[in-house]
């Protein structure tokens, strides 16, 4: 088994409040959980109104599967944020016995 674990840190420097910040992230996890089959959450900073750091998982028995999903996905998060940009991408592939 092959577990791939990728924590994003958006910078939203136009957001003006946490209403706002929300807003964005509850569109964009939406959006990945509905079009990919990875779970997805805010992990840190949900206090703070420009930053947030969103994290997903996927599972496979394919190292090759979960590079491509955990690429795609990132790609498609990078193409829809509505508001801000990564500021930092993390990844890493563990092989589970």
């Amino acid at each position: 088994m092959v577990l791939g674990i990728c924590h994003l840190t958006i910078e939203m420097p136009e957001a003006h409040s946490l209403k706002e910040k929300r807003r964005v992230v509850r569109s964009l996890t939406e959006r990945v959980r509905a079009r990919f089959n990875v779970s997805i959450a805010e992990v840190a900073d949900q206090d703070s109104w420009q930053v947030a750091t969103v994290a997903f998982v996927c599972l496979s028995n394919s190292s090759r599967h979960v590079d491509d999903t955990m690429q795609t996905v990132i790609r498609f998060i990078e193409g829809n944020l509505q508001a801000g940009y990564l500021a930092d991408v993390a990844t890493e592939v563990m092989h589970l016995d």
